[in-house]
């Protein structure tokens, strides 16, 4: 599996992400995650809508807490148009906590605790540190990657104004 070296830091320190970076215009890739009723969800499982995969390192830090509410509020919008996603290593257990805590009930929150699939699939997972790279993509209807950032700081939000804006691109 392919190494980027310092390709994401936390806190200034640079880390190692696995897996090929991912860019407009690449398939998407398929994944295992795991829902909260420990069901396992795939690519497939979104087929047919343009889906929007928001990568989080946890859900219960602060930019994580609060890029996994936008997204949820976001969602409210074009629900009938668009899947919503968040992926994080939290159990699923956790995200289910956290999603009561948030009143989330827009977006489907997996976990790729298990087994790191996605991570190691869509070049978000950090290997020092077992977690995802902060990440948002847009995959058309198609499962074609429109849109792919990944946040080089993990401590800092993603150009959210970028995302809705390719978002709204597919979505129509």
């Amino acid at each position: 599996m392919k190494e980027r070296k310092s390709a994401v830091t936390l806190n200034g320190k640079p880390q190692t992400v696995l897996g090929e970076a991912l860019k407009a215009g690449d398939s998407a890739p398929d994944f295992r995650l795991l829902a909260d009723d420990l069901s396992v969800k795939t690519l497939k499982d979104f087929a047919g809508k343009p889906l929007l995969v928001s990568v989080v390192p946890s859900l219960d830090t602060g930019i994580c807490d609060a890029q996994s509410r936008r997204f949820d509020q976001e969602a409210l919008k074009l629900k009938d148009r668009v899947n919503f996603v968040t992926v994080s290593v939290d159990l699923p257990f956790a995200q289910k906590r956290w999603c009561n805590e948030a009143a989330a009930e827009t977006m489907q929150f997996l976990s790729d605790h298990r087994e790191m699939n996605f991570g190691d699939a869509w070049g978000t997972h950090v290997k020092e540190l077992r977690l995802e790279q902060r990440s948002v993509f847009v995959v058309d209807a198609g499962g074609v990657i429109r849109y792919a950032q990944y946040v080089p700081e993990i401590a800092q939000h993603p150009d959210y104004d970028d995302v809705l804006a390719a978002l709204k691109e597919v979505a129509g």
